[in-house]
């Protein structure tokens, strides 16, 4: 099949938007707006900057929430020859340390809200230049907005190289660096272009989700300038701001979790929404109920489209098309030149037919590179081409795929992975505690909550809340236990291991 445009890196395709569409409206965020040629100015003027502080070759840490400095930030690290590295501001000093120590940055930038965080991990990991912006002390990132002479730095990065280093958990408790090039990227804005075509020069996307997150990369970060379109960007979720926004702006497409749909359908406010302009809604991260993709169309007259990505994957493999008349619990065919197969679990290679759940297994164009310093990973996960997910599907006759259940040990919190044994990693670091097992749980709002068993040593005097509070000193509000259980053992198989299964059907059961 033929792609529409694919821009040789994401750089070309802000450039080309500037060039076709300067003065049409690029970034909202409340009264702030700048148009595609401010966008630019603004990502050329910090690009110099970075160039000059060594980010070229190197990589640019971004511990950023959302704000109109976080996009320019992001494109001007690829417009310097530096790869972008999204965090989470919300990490603690114990996740952070990992992923910068790891991703070794030349440049790092943060909201001035995390500097006691950042500034001494920063000094003690030999970060040679530290930017803050936001807040009193911070500098504004838009400050070249008026300045018509700035231009791109020369050379622009090549399709080839590095353009994204975003960490992903994994089941040994430690993020990996998932390595993406600009082609790998732009290749994916276009097979998704291609699956769900934008009107250009007439669009008004809804960013509500972290910039930080995979999923909002790219379903709006670069979604909107791929269209030359309006990205309205919240702060933060809050749903009577979504609705109000949704109206004010005429909001066309509106990417979101299971979560916020959820939310905002619950919300007073809704039933008062003017969704005249809303085109298309995008779901990703986790399973949308049935149930919310009927109420949501009856009510918008908008459809709910869900897709199938993980942050390997570049990061969208399949999505349900435009026009498509839905099938329940689908996440919809594979995109253009991607190829979706499900093989059985054990060796990984025998091809089942459709009906048959086995592993998720995908190759394409966008697929990634491999983790950065994680060849024995890298091996594991990308075998002759193809990328093994770890997760469990089957095909129907028509080639439309359905999520069934994960090989590997992860929750999905809000549209969060959450690995189980990095929480079990920092309940075990607490000096009461002897042995713990946590896991996944449905919850009906957040899809999935983690709740966790602990063994205490003999004598300890730790209550449950002391355990909850010592996750939340060294994890991401997200992946702290909605409830810890301390109990005498944890169920084990009859060889002595923790019983996985039984865990997770026993803390469903209190749930």
């Amino acid at each position: 099949m033929q792609l529409p445009t694919v821009h040789p890196t994401v750089v070309h395709m802000l450039a080309e938007a500037a060039r076709r569409a300067g003065e049409a409206t690029a970034l909202v965020l409340g009264e702030s707006r700048l148009t595609y040629a401010q966008y630019l100015r603004c990502v050329a003027g910090f690009a110099r900057e970075l160039v000059g502080r060594g980010a070229r070759g190197s990589r640019v840490a971004l511990v950023c929430g959302n704000s109109l400095d976080m996009p320019v930030a992001t494109f001007a690290a690829h417009a310097a020859g530096a790869q972008a590295v999204p965090i989470n501001p919300a990490y603690t000093t114990r996740e952070l340390e990992h992923i910068l120590r790891d991703a070794a940055p030349a440049v790092l930038i943060h909201d001035a809200e995390v500097r006691p965080t950042v500034e001494p991990l920063a000094a003690a990991l030999g970060i040679p230049h530290r930017i803050e912006v936001g807040g009193a002390s911070g500098s504004s990132l838009t400050r070249w907005r008026d300045d018509a002479s700035q231009r791109l730095p020369e050379p622009l990065p090549a399709p080839e190289s590095f353009a994204t280093l975003q960490y992903t958990g994994g089941t040994t408790g430690l993020p990996k660096g998932v390595n993406i090039t600009h082609a790998q990227m732009s290749v994916n804005i276009s097979q998704r272009e291609a699956t769900l075509p934008t009107r250009p020069d007439d669009e008004a996307v809804l960013c509500m989700m972290p910039l930080f997150h995979v999923f909002a990369v790219a379903m709006c970060l670069h979604l909107a300038p791929y269209c030359r379109g309006k990205l309205v960007i919240l702060p933060r979720y809050k749903p009577e701001l979504v609705l109000e926004t949704i109206e004010r702006e005429g909001i066309t497409r509106l990417p979101a979790g299971p979560t916020v749909f959820i939310g905002l359908l619950a919300h007073e406010r809704f039933a008062r929404t003017d969704f005249a302009r809303l085109r298309t809604s995008y779901s990703g991260s986790a399973p949308l109920p049935e149930a919310t993709l009927q109420q949501w169309f009856a009510a918008t007259g908008s459809p709910i489209l869900e897709g199938f990505g993980q942050t390997e994957a570049g990061p969208v493999l399949t999505y349900v098309r435009e026009g498509a008349q839905l099938r329940a619990g689908s996440v919809g065919p594979a995109l253009p030149l991607t190829e979706v197969q499900i093989v059985d679990v054990e060796s990984g290679t025998k091809v089942l037919p459709a009906g048959e759940r086995g592993e998720i297994r995908a190759r394409g164009p966008q697929i990634m590179s491999g983790y950065r310093n994680r060849p024995k990973e890298t091996a594991e996960a990308l075998r002759d081409g193809w990328l093994y997910t770890g997760d469990i599907g089957e095909l129907d006759a028509d080639g439309w795929l359905y999520i069934r259940d994960r090989k590997k040990d992860m929750a999905i919190v809000g549209g969060y992975n959450v690995y189980p044994r990095e929480v079990d990693e920092v309940l075990f670091a607490h000096p009461d505690v002897v042995e713990a097992a946590s896991s996944g749980v449905p919850d009906p709002y957040y899809g999935e909550a983690i709740r966790a068993y602990a063994v205490l040593k003999p004598g300890a005097r730790a209550t449950a809340d002391d355990l909850v509070a010592h996750c939340k000193a060294n994890l991401a509000r997200y992946k702290v236990p909605a409830k810890i259980y301390l109990v005498s053992e944890l169920p084990r198989t009859t060889v002595g291991k923790i019983d996985r299964i039984a865990l997770r059907q026993r803390l469903a059961a209190e749930a």
